[in-house]
Parts: C-alpha cells; sequence; structure tokens
C-alpha cells in the first residue's frame, strides 16, 4: 500500500521569543513607551492599567488583553483603581491568522488564563532571569534547562491564541469579530460541587476585608464542614482557610502597591486582630515582611527606564 502525506500548515507559530514577565506594578507605575519590529501582548490579571496603542489610549481591566502589532508604539501606565498585575508577552510569529488581532482588545476565558499561567510557570523553570523585571530586554535560558520546558512555552502561546481565535469566529462567524472587545466564552456548570464552590469562592471574596472561620462559612453557605473541606482539598490542593488567607494576602499587596494606606491601615482593612499577626502572615505566604515587598516592588518601578 502507497500512503500520501500531506503538510501541515501553521496558523500560528512562534519563532522567537523575546519577553515573557509576569508584573505586579505600584499604581506610580509609568512605562513611557517603546516600539519593536515583533508582536507583543498585554493580559490584566488583575486591577486596571491604561495602556496606549499608536495614537489610541485604552483602559482595560481584569481578564482583558491587547495585542500590539510590529512596530506600533505603544506605553502603559497603572491605572487609578486596584494596582495591576499584568502578562506581557512578546513574539515573532509566522502564519495565516496573526493579523486578526491587529487592533483588538479581547476578553480572556478561564480556561485560556490558564494557557498563560502554564507558559509563566514553564518560564521559570527555563529562563534564568526574573519575570517582573519590565526593562529586561535580554531572554536566557536556564544553563542545562530542559528543552522540553521551551518547546511548552511556545505551545501554550500558540494554543492561547488558536483559543482566542476560534473563539471569536465562532461567536461572529460573518464578520470575524472584527469588533474590539469580544465577549468571553458561556461556560456551563459541570455539577452542583461548581455551583457550589463558585458561590463560596464569591463569598470569601466578599469577606476578605473582614474575618471569617470555617464555622461561619458553612453556616453562611449551608454546607457541612467535611464536605467543604474536601471541596477544597480537589479543587485547590489546601485547605479553605489557607485558601482564605491567600486571597486577603493578595489583596494586601495589591493595597500596598497602591501606597495610599500604610501597613497599620491595610491591616486593619483586611480584618487582621493586629499588624503582627498580619506581618506574620504576609511572610508566611510571600517569604518577605511587608515593609520589604513594598521595596522590592518600588524598586522596579522607580527604575528609570535607561537604567542598565
Amino acid at each position: 500500500m502507497k500512503y500520501q502525506g500531506i503538510t501541515l500548515t501553521d496558523a500560528f507559530r512562534i519563532e522567537n521569543l523575546y519577553s515573557l514577565h509576569y508584573f505586579e506594578y505600584m499604581n506610580s507605575f509609568f512605562f513611557p513607551g517603546e516600539s519593536h519590529n515583533f508582536w507583543e501582548f498585554v493580559c490584566v490579571d488583575k486591577g486596571e492599567v491604561t495602556i496606549g496603542a499608536g495614537s489610541h489610549t485604552h483602559t482595560l481591566k481584569r481578564g482583558q488583553i491587547i495585542f500590539h502589532k510590529p512596530n506600533e508604539f505603544h506605553w502603559v501606565k497603572a491605572g487609578t483603581g486596584a494596582a495591576p498585575n499584568l502578562v506581557v508577552i512578546s513574539f515573532s510569529c509566522s502564519g495565516q491568522l496573526m493579523d486578526f488581532f491587529e487592533g483588538k482588545i479581547l476578553q480572556v476565558t478561564s480556561d485560556e488564563r490558564k494557557l498563560l499561567a502554564k507558559a509563566v510557570m514553564e518560564a521559570k523553570e527555563y529562563l534564568s532571569d526574573p519575570l517582573g523585571d519590565p526593562y529586561q530586554t535580554v531572554l536566557r535560558a536556564i544553563p542545562g534547562a530542559s528543552p522540553v520546558s521551551g518547546q511548552l512555552i511556545r505551545q501554550y502561546i500558540e494554543q492561547f491564541l488558536i483559543s482566542l481565535y476560534r473563539r471569536c469566529i465562532a461567536q461572529h462567524p460573518a464578520v470575524a469579530c472584527p469588533a474590539p472587545v469580544c465577549p468571553p466564552a458561556k461556560m456551563t456548570r459541570e455539577n452542583t460541587n461548581e455551583e457550589i464552590f463558585s458561590d463560596i469562592i464569591r463569598y470569601l471574596e466578599r469577606h476578605v476585608p473582614s474575618h471569617v472561620t470555617i464555622e461561619k462559612i458553612c453556616r453562611d453557605n449551608l454546607i457541612g464542614r467535611s464536605r467543604l473541606q474536601k471541596l477544597f482539598q480537589q479543587k485547590c490542593g489546601q485547605g479553605i482557610i489557607e485558601y482564605y488567607t491567600g486571597m486577603k494576602i493578595e489583596a494586601a499587596k495589591q493595597m500596598i502597591r497602591t501606597e495610599k494606606m500604610n501597613f497599620s491601615q491595610i491591616s486593619e482593612n483586611l480584618g487582621y486582630s493586629s499588624i503582627h499577626y498580619f506581618s506574620r502572615q504576609f511572610k508566611k505566604k510571600t517569604g518577605m515582611t511587608p515593609s520589604e515587598y513594598a521595596a522590592s516592588i518600588k524598586a522596579i518601578s522607580e527604575r528609570p527606564f535607561d537604567s542598565p
């Protein structure tokens, strides 16, 4: 039997990676801008950010992403709301469909966010330089790093682009999604546990500024303690109080970067009984005291753009 194969074409093919960053900005951060001959996208993981793209200015919020085409001048300024966390990836890309993203601001789904998270996690294993330096211009692989990690970074980004493209085309097939913002795909809940878990997450988010116990969570959400703990172990790999503490520390990090409250005010705002307990919890989660964290992030945000 004689076989005849088919050549598979690439709709999106990442050729070179120029930057892959996860930034935690102070509210005072301002990047004056640049242009380069490759693509870049900025995805807002938390908070709000103002972005210049050519002659246009946009305000992006959590879950939104903007694409900068090659040679488009772009700049970034932290927003006036919650201090932003951003994923910034720049790359050269061949293929038939990359121009689809020109001039678009899209909304990413939870599955697409997971692909970005996987790319960031692989980058930590593969790249020798820190991912939080906005002025880094040279990428270097860790000596002896597995080439598998490099390949996975490329594949995760390509999957991310494919998912965005296919979803927008499916929702707007007649016009190929020319609108500046493409709505997220509707997510269906798999079962009752998914619904309960989502409800409890929203409950915890509402109570980040206060103090809640497992007993109160169970009572307010009509769920047994053992089922609650089992649910969070299955979904998060940790207990609910540990998860809740992590939410508080993430909120504290944003408040520190906003620079509108001192540590005592932040501690009180988050429902801690004392600043000393808050500091211990913060260091346990981050490996730094609040003041050490503020200094490390601030050192990056206030560094001149042309510094070495």
